[in-house]
């Protein structure tokens, strides 16, 4: 069965996260993705926690992907590279705006080369506005998105996320659904487009919501971890249980809210599910029931219960969960790599009945498929030979 994917070219010149999570995406569908890094690699490789000598964070995005080193600043580099692009279908860049336009590798300069070729350049803010040359992480696109400042508890300082949001949906995930849709629209038009991806813009539009209940409300700003969706109200909350661990009650609508409470004999609780003011004594009081029976007490105990109950998991706990291991969304590689240790990458997120994605355990070393890509594009032994002996791959 043939992925849906298959007989694309992707040339990935991303590092660290955003890029290579959404090429290792478009590799686990069938893509062929050739990843253009440095001579010494990319610096993603380099993070710490080590195992051996290459970043444990490095192979929990680059699975199923070729390496080839390239010098791109040296003239040689560049023809290879130039070469290479007009076989691809597809260019990942992840520098900022101008640094390829600089190499005379930007993209005005590959679709003369190649009309069909989808670039995909992802950013902190975006090829145009006045942040365009700025540079920024995870935290600041979620600043300037407005999103930091809705993150925390009653009270308390706006708090940073545990997982890279602006990085990952902001930025990968865009930038799949850019490359997806730009082949979609070469299929109609036989040509190739630029693909803007801004990890600011994405951040932003996660809080499609938000800014509804904002704008459409009476103009009071959010109050952080006063809203129902962000701890504000007793029946969407997180409870601390009697062993320290929590549990989450996300009893939005009212079915849910009566089953609990009457889970819990607290009938009297039912008619004030989001009356405001007695949220606060709603609150107080589950807490202290909550603090009566453990965490895997209470799992249990609501385990025949039709309502939004589970328990908050760590992540030693997650990856042993019966709906994680059914799912197929862990995949653990045990002494990897005789290492001693076992490192544990996430599995495919987009179930496909027909063409279901492979998320194939395969890590190419630094510039390992250098001489094969060079051979594929018809350059010759001794001509692959002097490239190496001239620092160029």
């Amino acid at each position: 069965m043939s992925l849906p994917l298959e007989g694309l070219k992707v040339l990935d010149l991303s590092r660290y996260l955003p890029g290579p999570l959404a090429t290792q995406i478009l590799g686990d569908f069938g893509a062929e993705v050739i990843k253009i890094e440095d001579r010494k690699g990319e610096l993603g490789r380099y993070l710490e926690p080590m195992i051996k000598d290459t970043s444990a964070l490095f192979y929990t995005v680059n699975r199923n992907k070729r390496s080839m080193g390239l010098d791109l600043k040296k003239p040689e580099g560049k023809e290879i590279f130039k070469k290479l692009v007009a076989d691809a279908d597809i260019v990942v860049d992840q520098f900022r705006p101008d640094v390829m336009n600089k190499l005379g590798l930007g993209y005005e300069v590959l679709k003369e080369i190649n009309p069909r070729i989808i670039y995909c350049i992802i950013t902190g803010y975006g090829l145009t506005g006045p942040m365009r040359d700025a540079a920024g992480h995870d935290l600041n696109y979620l600043n300037i998105a407005g999103v930091t400042e809705l993150m925390g508890t009653k009270d308390g300082p706006p708090a940073m996320s545990g997982v890279q949001i602006a990085d990952t949906a902001g930025g990968s995930m865009y930038s799949v659904i850019a490359i997806l849709l730009a082949l979609a629209a070469r299929e109609k038009t036989g040509e190739g487009q630029l693909c803007d991806v801004a990890m600011m813009d994405g951040a932003l539009s996660l809080l499609s919501y938000t800014i509804g209940e904002w704008s459409g409300g009476d103009g009071t700003l959010p109050k952080r971890g006063g809203e129902m969706l962000t701890g504000g109200y007793a029946a969407y909350n997180i409870y601390e249980c009697k062993d320290g661990r929590h549990v989450s009650l996300a009893a939005v609508e009212d079915k849910f809210w009566a089953s609990f409470c009457r889970k819990l004999g607290v009938d009297e609780y039912i008619p004030l599910h989001i009356d405001i003011p007695h949220q606060e004594y709603l609150q107080d009081s589950i807490r202290k029931i909550m603090l009566s029976k453990t965490r895997d007490e209470w799992v249990e105990f609501f385990s025949d219960s039709d309502l939004c109950f589970t328990p908050v998991l760590s992540l030693d706990e997650m990856v042993k969960h019966p709906q994680v291991l059914a799912r197929d969304m862990v995949h653990t590689l045990t002494n990897f790599q005789g290492s001693g240790k076992d490192l544990v990458c996430t599995g495919v997120p987009i179930k496909l009945s027909e063409t279901p994605g492979e998320a194939k355990m395969v890590f190419a070393g630094i510039g390992e498929n250098t001489d094969e890509i060079l051979a594929s594009i018809g350059y010759s032994t001794a001509q692959i030979e002097q490239l190496h002996k001239d620092g160029i791959v």
